[in-house]
C-alpha cells in the first residue's frame, strides 16, 4: 500500500509499505478515503519535535472498515467511520468519565498511519465512531467537515468546554489556524455572545468572522493585552481559549482572563517556564489538554455537522492527492492554506 513517511525535517514522501494486519481482537482495519495534514504534524516536519525517519504520518482520517477484530461487536466490513487520534477503550474509569483522550488502555502501535491507503484501528469498539451510509452519500463539503471531526473540531471544542463558555459569554480565542477557527465555531454553538479572536491573517480572521468571531485583535503581547481590555471595558474574557500553545500565547491568554474565569488550553505545550502563579492571585482557572474526541463528537458534534448547524470542513483551504503528501506539508508550512486535505481514495 502507498503510506506516507517521515523522512527528515522538511520532507515526507510516499513509500510501498505492507498494509497492516489485525494484531489484537479489539483492532479493526480501515480503507482511508480522506485524511489531512494537522498543525501539530509540523512540529516534526519543522524539526521542532523529534522523529524517527522512516515513521508513518497523520493522526486524522474517515474511511471504510474491511476487516475487525474477533472483539469487535460494534462494527462490521463495509461501516463508514470517523478515525479519532485518540483510541479509547470505552470501558475504562477515563473514558466512562467521557475522557477517552486520556483512555487507560490505549495502545497505538504502528497503526501505519493516517495518511496512508490503509490503517489499524485499536480499541475499535470503544474509539471509532460510525457514519451513516456510505461516502457516495454525501457532498465532498460534508466529507470534509467529517475528517474535522477527527480531531481539529473536537479538540477546538475541548477548548470552548474547558474554558466553561456560556450562554452570553465573552470568549477570546487565541489562535487562527484550524483548532482556534473550530474554537470560535464552538464558542458560538455553546452560546457565546461575543467572540474576540487573535489574529494576523485576513484569510482567517475572514473566515473566522463567518464562524461568529465579532472582533479580531491582530496585535501581540502587551499590546493584545491592553486591546482586548479595551474591547471589555476593562474586564477581561469570561472564557478564554488558547489554541496555539507557544509562550507568548498562553501568556498573553492568562492576562486577559477575568477574574473567576476559566482558560481552556488545548495549544499543545511548547514551554516548560510558564508562571502559572500568576494565576492563583486572580482565582483564574486553567483546564484543558487532549481532546475528547469519541466523547464530543458521539455526544453532540457529528450530529451538528449532520444537520447542517456547523461547517468546519471550511478550515480546508487545499486539497492534495496522496502522492502530492509533500505538497500538503509545504503548503502548511508555508501559510499558503489554513489545512490541507489529503484525497487518499474514491468514494
Amino acid at each position: 500500500m502507498k503510506a506516507a513517511v517521515f523522512i527528515e525535517p522538511g520532507q515526507v514522501r510516499i513509500e510501498d509499505r505492507e498494509a497492516p494486519q489485525v494484531t489484537a481482537p479489539s483492532d479493526a482495519i480501515v480503507k482511508v478515503i480522506r485524511a489531512s495534514v494537522c498543525g501539530s504534524d509540523l512540529w516534526f516536519y519543522r524539526g521542532i519535535a523529534k522523529r524517527s525517519g522512516g515513521d508513518f504520518v497523520g493522526h486524522e482520517a474517515i474511511g471504510i472498515v474491511t476487516e475487525v477484530g474477533a472483539d469487535v461487536t460494534t462494527l462490521t466490513p463495509g461501516d463508514f467511520v470517523i478515525v479519532p487520534f485518540t483510541h479509547g477503550c470505552g470501558h475504562c474509569a477515563a473514558c466512562l468519565a467521557g475522557y477517552d483522550a486520556n483512555c487507560s488502555n490505549a495502545n497505538f502501535g504502528r497503526n501505519a498511519g493516517y495518511q496512508a491507503e490503509y490503517m489499524r484501528a485499536p480499541n475499535a469498539d470503544g474509539a471509532l465512531i460510525k457514519i451513516p451510509g456510505t461516502p457516495s452519500d454525501y457532498s465532498e463539503d460534508l466529507l470534509k467537515s467529517f475528517v474535522t471531526l477527527a480531531d481539529v473540531m473536537a479538540t477546538g471544542y475541548h477548548a470552548a468546554v474547558s474554558a466553561d463558555v456560556r450562554p452570553g459569554a465573552t470568549a477570546v480565542v487565541f489562535g487562527d489556524g484550524a483548532v482556534g477557527l473550530c474554537g470560535v465555531i464552538s464558542a458560538k454553538l455553546r452560546g457565546a455572545e461575543r467572540i474576540i479572536i487573535m489574529s494576523r491573517h485576513e484569510d482567517r480572521q475572514r473566515l473566522a468572522r463567518e464562524f461568529g468571531a465579532t472582533d479580531v485583535v491582530a496585535e501581540r503581547g502587551d499590546e493584545a493585552v491592553a486591546r482586548v481590555l479595551e474591547l471589555t471595558n476593562g474586564v477581561g474574557a469570561d472564557a478564554t481559549l488558547e489554541c496555539v500553545g507557544t509562550a507568548q500565547s498562553t501568556e498573553t491568554a492568562f492576562a486577559v482572563a477575568r477574574a473567576g474565569s476559566m482558560i481552556g488550553r488545548v495549544g499543545v505545550p511548547q514551554s516548560n517556564d510558564l508562571d502559572v502563579n500568576v494565576l492563583f492571585w486572580r482565582n483564574v482557572g486553567l483546564k484543558g489538554g487532549p481532546a475528547n474526541v469519541t466523547t464530543y463528537v458521539r455526544q453532540i458534534l457529528l450530529e451538528k455537522v449532520l444537520d447542517g448547524s456547523i461547517n468546519p470542513g471550511r478550515v480546508f483551504t487545499g486539497e492534495y492527492e496522496l502522492d502530492a503528501i509533500q505538497d500538503a506539508y509545504a503548503a502548511m508550512d508555508e501559510r499558503r492554506v489554513i489545512k490541507s486535505l489529503v484525497r487518499v481514495a474514491d468514494r
